[in-house]
Parts: structure tokens; C-alpha cells; sequence
């Protein structure tokens, strides 16, 4: 549990971002990604903005759960069209080849939720753990590949992004790899 200073700090954060920064977190642990995500949801909702979503199952009912707690209607944001939220692993499927990122099948996959996003909500944020779940699976190349596309469909779209990525997935590795991850970003959130 994130303590209040904490909670202000990360608040704030979101609270700055650009409409197309392309933001990420490599966390400790579970909670505090979770609390992370959830201040980047809640800040979308406050600015009347849409929000996608793209990842586990896991997170996707654990952020449901605390939105909930919080006094956000999941269903009645998902009705509205403001939280549109998807599998990471079936949006990867809808677009890897090969164990590469075919860029016309991802950019025509989140066009397509950015235009559903901004039916009602002229302003959108996203959230993604794909390249999360490429890194996992070894796929480096491929996983820096898709954050380069992220970032240029950020900036063709002007959408604010967070992509988060546990630290226990670079331990093993080069330092150099976790560096490369952050230089594929605009900014980076505040460790919590």
C-alpha cells in the first residue's frame, strides 16, 4: 500500500503528462503497478476522457475491482464507450507474424479503438501491457520495434500512453536492455 505522499506524487504525475507522451513504468511489485494504473485511470476519468485499456486478465480484474471500490461503474464506463477495454494477448495475436509486429495490422487495430474511443470523448488515454508480455517471451527486437510504433502513433494521434513492464523481467538481463526500454519512452513514472 502506497503511502498518502506517494499517492499525491503519482497523482500529480498524471496530472502533467502531454497528450503525447509515451510513458512507462518498470515496477517492483503488483501493488504498486496496480496503484499506478489505477491513478492514470482515474485521472482520464476525471478530465472526461476515454480510456483504453489493453492488458492481463489479472490487471484487467484487479483495476476493475478497485475502480469499483472507488466508486466507478466499470460497466457503466464500458457502456458509454469512455473505458473500452481489451486482452493483451488477443490484440498481440491480431498483429504478430512470425514473432514480429506487422505495423499496418497494428495501426488499423488501435485506429480503430481510437475512432470507438473518441465517438464521445474528443480527448483519449491508453494503457498497454503488450510489449510487457513480448519481453517475457524473450521477443526483444520485436518488443522495441512495437514501442517505437506506439510512439509514433502517439504522436500522429496525440494520445497520452503508459506501458509498464515488471522489474523481475530485466534481472537476468543486460542493464543495457532495461536502458533501451526507458529510451524508447518520453517520460518515466516516479518510482513508487
Amino acid at each position: 500500500m502506497q503511502s498518502t505522499q506517494q499517492q499525491e506524487a503519482i497523482e500529480e504525475f498524471w496530472q502533467h503528462i502531454s497528450h503525447c507522451d509515451h510513458v512507462v513504468q518498470i515496477y517492483e511489485n503488483e501493488d504498486s503497478f496496480l496503484d499506478t494504473l489505477e491513478a492514470f485511470v482515474a485521472e482520464g476519468f476525471r478530465n472526461n476522457e476515454a480510456i483504453i485499456v489493453i492488458a492481463t486478465p489479472e490487471h484487467r480484474a484487479a483495476l476493475a475491482g478497485r475502480l469499483e471500490r472507488n466508486g466507478i461503474s466499470v460497466a457503466a464506463a464500458a457502456s458509454s464507450g469512455q473505458l473500452i477495454v481489451r486482452d493483451a494477448r488477443t490484440c498481440l495475436a491480431r498483429f504478430m507474424f512470425d514473432g514480429w509486429p506487422a505495423e499496418s495490422r497494428f495501426n488499423a487495430m488501435i485506429e480503430e479503438l481510437l475512432a470507438k474511443a473518441r465517438e464521445k470523448h474528443p480527448t483519449v488515454r491508453a494503457f498497454g501491457e503488450m510489449v510487457a508480455l513480448l519481453w517475457d517471451e524473450k521477443l526483444y527486437r520485436a518488443t522495441m520495434r512495437l514501442e517505437h510504433m506506439w510512439t509514433q502513433l502517439c504522436q500522429r494521434e496525440s494520445f497520452p500512453l503508459f506501458c509498464a513492464y515488471p522489474k523481475a523481467s530485466f534481472d537476468t538481463g543486460d542493464p543495457a536492455d532495461c536502458r533501451e526500454v526507458h529510451h524508447a519512452h518520453t517520460r518515466a513514472c516516479p518510482p513508487l
